[in-house]
This record gives structure tokens, sequence and C-alpha cells, in this order.
């Protein structure tokens, strides 16, 4: 069974969206908690800690999409490096090949 937030934010499926919910409820009880205990302004507090929780949830959102985009390149290319490594391995655009080949013209 899946949990939606606000509707269309499909929680258990879309990536990161789990972790920044957490952390935006994390912010949002420290803002709202800390606000309080320095005000003793129940209202506001209410305020900040909803502020907290917004401005926690999107930037976690967004550092977490920047890391998984990263690791998305990370992957295509060391996909792509694997498949050219099988693909040439011992052929004469081996560059490991010309390297060993130059080595020994050396000695």
């Amino acid at each position: 069974q899946s949990f939606k937030l606000l509707g269309f934010l499909d929680v258990k499926s879309v990536p990161c969206a789990r972790e920044s919910v957490l952390y935006g409820s994390l912010g949002s009880l420290v803002v709202g908690l800390g606000h309080f205990l320095a005000t003793s302004r129940v209202r506001r507090s209410c305020d900040f800690a909803v502020g907290g929780f917004i401005c926690t949830m999107l930037g976690y959102w967004f550092y977490c999409r920047y890391n998984l985009a990263q690791q998305r390149i990370r992957q295509r290319m060391l996909k792509e490096g694997m498949r050219n490594r099988i693909l040439f391995e011992g052929s004469s655009l081996d560059p490991e090949r010309k390297q060993t080949s130059s080595e020994r013209s050396d000695s």
C-alpha cells in the first residue's frame, strides 16, 4: 500500500521523497521547538515550524536528487567503460596492449 503526500507525491516509489519528508519533519520540530523556547509564542512558533518543514524538506530534496543524478551519471560512465573494455580487449585498440608493446620496445 502506497502513501501519497498531498494526493500526488507517492512517498514509497519516488526516490528521495521518504527521506525528504522525514528530514522535513525533524527540521520542523527543531525550528518550532527552538523558536518556542526562545520566545514562548505558540502561534508564531507553529508558523516557524511550518516554514522549517518546507525549507528542510525542499533543501534535502534538491540535495538528494542532485546526488542521485551524479550517481546515475557515474553508473552510466562505468557501464560504458566496461562495455568498451569487453569490446576492445585483445584488439589493436586496447590501451593496455599498446602500453605493454611500447614497454617491450623500450627494453
